[in-house]
């Protein structure tokens, strides 16, 4: 779960608007545990009493994630979903049972992405990288050995 004012912040910072809809999307977003989707946002939404369309909803998320403080993952299923987190670099390992999420630190990442580059010869821009597996809760829930 992402501090909510740190997803309504990284709005501000970027110059959006902070429209009542969007600080309420912001903050719904930022309080879910795990990777959402755009329907669970427009479910969550009217569960909770607000008045906000689906445009809205789809225009929120495409503000947020403009802004880095969500993040779209790409699922093993094909499927996407979000993710409210810290804007700054970093890549996330999800549960495929629960859904939990972290984030992880780019560490010596870099210096493999600048390989790459200079292997290929490529000049690399850009990278993302999701990891999937289990979380200790799930793997002990399993009754498995280490994480």
């Amino acid at each position: 779960m992402t501090d909510a004012s740190l997803v309504v912040g990284a709005l501000d910072a970027a110059g959006y608007r902070l429209t009542a809809p969007r600080r309420a999307l912001a903050a719904l977003m930022a309080a879910i545990n795990g990777p959402f989707t755009a329907a669970r946002v427009v479910d969550e939404a009217r569960g909770r009493g607000l008045r906000v369309g689906r445009a809205t909803v789809f225009r929120t998320i495409d503000a947020l994630e403009r802004a880095g403080a969500i993040e779209r993952l790409d699922l093993p299923s094909g499927d996407h979903a979000y993710v409210a987190c810290a804007p700054a670099h970093h890549h996330h390992v999800v549960c495929s049972g629960c859904g939990r999420t972290a984030e992880v630190a780019d560490g010596d990442l870099a210096a493999l992405v600048g390989e790459i580059g200079r292997r290929t010869g490529f000049r690399i821009d850009e990278h993302r990288l999701e990891l999937f597996g289990s979380c200790p809760a799930c793997v002990e829930a399993a009754g498995g050995g280490d994480a």
